[in-house]
């Protein structure tokens, strides 16, 4: 054998195990969506966080996601993902969070990322985003604009989409007060509830009747624009939720919350291949740029869009008034003191509706 060969294999075994060069090996990260991509709303949004992180690290890493993954296949999808050698496994909905527990002790030399959750393990940490934040901005902008009567259409009765309902109407409040505008608390915001995270028939036909009782701005909270899009329809404006709606059709909407994944996915995937990856309680407003809104409706008055924007600026230096109190719940109790702030906490485990909303929590 020739030292010139020698050599050779000597240059290719020292490539093979160099970080950055071509023969390293990809870091494997996986994801598991509730639905499908293609969904227009929360599973888009991963969608799109997924391909930023893609065109980020390039060669770096190998990803790869599975659809329309409930609680029942999830355990299923998880294992899987790690026996295949998958190292960065990210659940991207609240219902991943116990079956991606069960799967993480089994493999503790696999790290695990579950959205929205609470639990964590040595190996398994969550992420969220403060959407109460953008839900307190577009809350505050329709009271501004002087509407007394909103109907929101609502997902699933656990804590995320609560505070977003109580954001919502404090913001409302705020915006009315502000306009001189009188309004009753018993009708001011109308919530009906899906009891599912995406319901296109359901979404449609709650808001064509919520219409029909005198809602003149709907509020879409599902995972598809459909609520916008059927109060377009009948020619009442709406807000959208988790991207931009009018992208979807949605011409009416005065605005949307987006949810900006890209961020915190990046930042999980730096940490992974730094070595520096460690289970955390990822919890990020507008200060960390993990939520945005999108471009006005040219309906939205420009004084309005300013103070909006102005409540913005104040969230991105760590000013959140969106649980500032005094809060009540419908009964007229004190949630939260004049003064004080919701801790998070009390925003992860929230049951209560606020003043303002009319309707109940399902059982």
């Amino acid at each position: 054998m020739s030292r010139r060969f020698l050599s050779v294999l000597c240059c290719l075994a020292v490539l093979a195990v160099l970080p950055g060069t071509a023969m390293a090996a990809k870091l494997k990260v996986a994801f598991a969506l509730v639905g499908t991509v293609n969904d227009q709303g929360w599973n888009y949004a991963h969608y799109v966080g997924i391909e930023k992180l893609k065109k980020q690290f390039g060669d770096q890493i190998e990803v790869s996601y599975t659809e329309n993954v409930g609680a029942a296949d999830g355990e299923r999808v998880f294992r899987q993902y790690a026996q295949d050698g998958y190292k960065l496994i990210f659940g991207t909905t609240f219902e991943h969070m116990d079956p991606m527990l069960q799967v993480a002790k089994d493999f503790p030399d696999v790290s695990f990322e579950h959205c929205s959750g609470y639990k964590t393990a040595p190996n398994l940490g969550n992420y969220m985003a403060r959407i109460e934040q953008g839900e307190y901005l577009v809350g505050y902008m329709a009271g501004l604009m002087g509407y007394t009567k909103v109907g929101t259409v609502a997902t699933n009765p656990i804590p995320e989409p609560i505070r977003g309902i109580n954001a919502f109407t404090h913001g409302l409040m705020r915006g009315l007060d502000e306009s001189g505008t009188k309004y009753d608390p018993a009708t001011l915001n109308t919530v009906v509830w899906l009891k599912s995270w995406r319901d296109p028939i359901g979404e449609t036909a709650m808001s064509e009747a919520l219409v029909q009782r005198g809602s003149t701005l709907i509020r879409q909270m599902a995972d598809t624009p459909d609520a916008s899009l059927a109060a377009c329809a009948k020619g009442v404006p709406a807000i959208g939720y988790g991207a931009d709606a009018v992208e979807f059709g949605a011409k009416c909407v005065l605005v949307s919350t987006i949810w900006n994944w890209g961020v915190y996915y990046e930042k999980a995937v730096k940490a992974k291949l730094d070595g520096t990856w460690k289970p955390q309680e990822w919890y990020a407003g507008f200060d960390q740029d993990a939520l945005r809104l999108s471009a006005f409706n040219e309906k939205v008055p420009a004084p309005v869009r300013e103070k909006v924007l102005a409540e913005m600026e104040k969230m991105k230096k760590g000013v959140d008034d969106s649980f500032l109190g005094p809060m009540t719940d419908q009964e007229g109790k004190v949630m939260i003191p004049a003064g004080q702030r919701a801790t998070d906490k009390e925003l992860y485990t929230m049951r209560w509706l606020s003043k303002g909303v009319n309707g109940k929590l399902p059982e």
